[in-house]
């Protein structure tokens, strides 16, 4: 029997997902200022094909069509994120235009019936900031507090559903010990301590939006995967331990618990690296809900050659155009594990998967997405009958945009952009989700 909207809570919502950089392009309009994303994307070699965000889908320009397009299927919020150098200029001169926008933006959403839900901090951190040292600076979480309450004082009287970080974990490792994203860093003290002032200033925002959003819910969202061992050996098993608490546990239990996990601050410690461990009163603030982006599994084996023991093993599933297995059951093993370790409610705040997308006769049959979406709808389903409170579901993402390193080539999107003419068109994969969410 195939899955339906009405087998999910009556409450339960459905919503796409999307970031400031990918997506809205006027790099240089309306006193915007440049992010270490800009500047990245700016520097040969850093993205495919010299790609860059300066247009990008253009949303800008054409968020009253975006939002027409998201209406039409039938969705019920939309999550997406605030250019801080759009609205914040040399990191504190207020930025009215900016602002702007993101009011225009959320009446928007509201005339049409969609609820926001804002993320603060999508990797675009402001240039001017990275100047002064960035997520390296000690100063930078009342930075980013003194951008959270502008934001907060700006659009709390109408949004109530806020995210403060999105996936650290990327910010900070990818970010800063493998140089693969910006600011493109290759030191793994630094992509600790940048861990660390990431979780600070979450701590911080949250504190700040108790005094100035009295009616509101807030929470971070993490990237999770799914730890397995690559062989059924004791080595490969208790790795995989060490490596679960390097990838889920370490931006969740100092939320939750004020403190790192046990094994992985351990070796760590042996590695002669150091680990922030004060400010935990203000990390541990407590939030409202966990938001869970999920797209795949890893597979883990023993390697005594390297520093954090471990390498990743290619597995045997069908994978999507990232190279990422495919594998629904993860995401409900992961929603379960949150459930019971962290007992707060859960949104899926990014699921999805990028696929060979082609428009042929203004026409994209993307059946594999359809079935990805669909497997992941089920054990989503599936969690919630066992007990998991679940709230909401956001695919990644509403349209094909700027896929980071990946500039263009990777399509992500339920509707498909002609970068050139910017025209949209709404793919399979969409009209199968407007179908199912009328059920």
């Amino acid at each position: 029997m195939a899955i339906k909207r009405s087998d999910f809570p009556e409450d339960f919502i459905f919503g796409t997902a999307t970031a400031a950089y990918q997506i809205e392009g006027a790099v240089n309009e309306d006193g915007r200022e440049p992010s270490i994303w800009d500047v990245f994307s700016h520097t040969p070699g850093k993205v495919k094909n010299m790609e860059n965000g300066d247009i990008a889908c253009d949303h800008y320009h054409r968020y009253i069509e975006d939002i027409e397009i998201m209406k039409e299927i039938g969705l019920d919020a939309y999550r997406f994120s605030i250019s801080w150098s759009r609205v914040l200029s040399k990191g504190k001169i207020k930025n009215e235009k900016g602002l702007d926008f993101y009011n225009r933006l959320v009446d928007e959403l509201l005339k049409n019936n969609i609820t926001p839900f804002i993320t603060l901090y999508h990797w675009d951190l402001p240039y001017y900031l990275y100047e002064k040292g960035g997520w390296l600076n000690p100063d930078i979480a009342l930075y980013f507090q003194d951008y959270a309450a502008l934001i907060f004082e700006t659009l709390g009287d109408r949004v109530k559903n806020w995210i403060t970080l999105n996936e650290p974990w990327c910010s900070s490792f990818l970010g800063y010990f493998m140089g693969t994203h910006a600011p493109g860093h290759k030191n793994i003290n630094e992509a600790f301590i940048a861990a660390h002032n990431l979780l600070k200033a979450h701590g911080h925002a949250v504190k700040v939006f108790r005094e100035i959003v009295k009616d509101g819910k807030i929470g971070i969202t993490n990237v999770v995967s799914k730890i397995e061992p690559a062989q059924e050996n004791e080595e490969d098993f208790q790795v995989a331990i060490l490596v679960d608490e390097f990838v889920n546990g370490w931006f969740h239990d100092p939320v939750v618990f004020g403190k790192y996990p046990e094994n992985a601050k351990g070796l760590l410690k042996q590695l002669g690296l150091k680990i922030p461990e004060d400010d935990m009163d203000i990390i541990s603030q407590p939030i409202d809900f966990f938001g869970v982006n999920y797209y795949s599994r890893q597979l883990i084996k023993y390697d005594p050659y390297n520093p954090l023991m471990y390498k990743h093993v290619e597995g045997e599933l069908p994978k999507t155009e990232m190279g990422w297995e495919i594998y629904p059951k993860g995401l409900y093993d992961m929603l379960k594990k949150l459930h019971q370790r962290y007992g707060l409610p859960l949104y899926i705040t990014e699921n999805g998967m990028a696929g060979p997308d082609k428009l042929i006769n203004n026409i994209v049959n993307d059946h594999y997405r359809i079935d990805y979406l669909e497997k992941h709808f089920q054990q989503a389903l599936l969690a919630i009958k066992n007990g998991v409170n679940l709230k909401g579901y956001f695919i990644w993402t509403l349209m094909d945009n700027f896929e980071w390193a990946e500039g263009y080539s990777k399509r992500f999107g339920i509707v498909y952009v002609d970068y050139k003419t910017q025209k949209r068109y709404l793919k399979k994969s969409a009209l199968w989700l407007k179908e199912f969410l009328s059920k």
